[in-house]
């Protein structure tokens, strides 16, 4: 018969055998608990530490823009709507009209700035748009003529209940302009940047955590900061002409692209801290 073993009759391997189960139970139970802990403080559902979310897939021309609905990433490629999970696993693309450019998500709905005519031109000659997108489907809803955009529309933002329209600019002009529609787009007022010149005016747009940002090009690509009334609060050295969104836990996300001629074009997000100093650090 078996004759069961005493505390002191354990030998040494038995002993080093169990430290070793119980040091990888504990081990184990510790990093369960670092991926809960990361899921309860993730608000939106991105990692509170660095993160990268490439977009899936390449396209024929550059990012213009993206913003963040529910679950789910949209990313606008000038002639390619795309709409992918939080880890940029593609979900579904749509063919689009020449040129989609930034957009934003209201209530179940995508809203892309869309100029069919001429960026920058002194006389005008724009044509400019925001096409209605369901979120779910990307089936369009809607367009709604935004003319007043009189250098093109190029982006746009939602804040309290309006729609707010930016785009292009001649090099002759030294401030920006920021048109606001109401949630029917009826034009209510042209709003003034005291920004000085940016390069092809105003690329992408957002309100979050209580001012504007705005992305403009340029070398090097400029960020505009205002308060809600427009008022400048900074303007920064750094590139978020190809995106960019507000997160709920303070900080930002910010796009960059890459096309290559035999490849296509590319997007990718990074988180971002805003910064009063220095407009917004990347998080690395």
């Amino acid at each position: 018969m078996d004759i069961p073993m005493t505390c002191h009759q354990l030998t040494p391997r038995t002993v080093f055998f169990t430290s070793l189960l119980l040091l990888s139970s504990l081990t184990l139970r510790g990093s369960l608990i670092a991926q809960d802990q990361l899921k309860v403080n993730s608000r939106d559902g991105f990692p509170t530490e660095s993160f990268q979310v490439s977009c899936e897939g390449t396209y024929p021309h550059h990012l213009q823009g993206v913003c963040i609905g529910g679950t789910s990433i949209y990313w606008s490629f000038t002639t390619t709507l795309v709409k992918t999970d939080q880890q940029g696993k593609l979900l579904k693309k749509i063919p689009v009209a020449n040129h989609h450019g930034d957009l934003c998500f209201r209530d179940g709905k995508i809203y892309v700035a869309v100029n069919l005519g001429k960026f920058n031109d002194p006389n005008g000659n724009a044509d400019s748009w925001v096409y209605v997108y369901d979120a779910e489907s990307l089936d369009e809803l809607a367009r709604h003529e935004t003319q007043e955009v009189f250098h093109g529309a190029g982006g746009i933002g939602h804040h309290n209940g309006h729609f707010y329209v930016v785009g292009g600019l001649p090099d002759s002009l030294g401030e920006n302009y920021v048109y606001e529609y109401d949630d029917q787009f009826h034009f209510v007022k042209k709003h003034v940047i005291a920004s000085g010149h940016t390069h092809l005016g105003i690329q992408t747009a957002t309100f979050a955590h209580d001012r504007w940002w705005f992305g403009c090009y340029g070398s090097p690509a400029i960020t505009l900061v205002t308060d809600a009334d427009f008022q400048m609060k900074g303007r920064h050295e750094l590139n978020c002409s190809l995106g960019i969104e507000g997160l709920a836990d303070g900080r930002l996300l910010v796009a960059s692209g890459r096309c290559d001629k035999e490849k296509g074009c590319s997007g990718k997000l990074q988180p971002a801290r805003p910064s009063e100093s220095k407009g917004f650090q990347i998080q690395e």
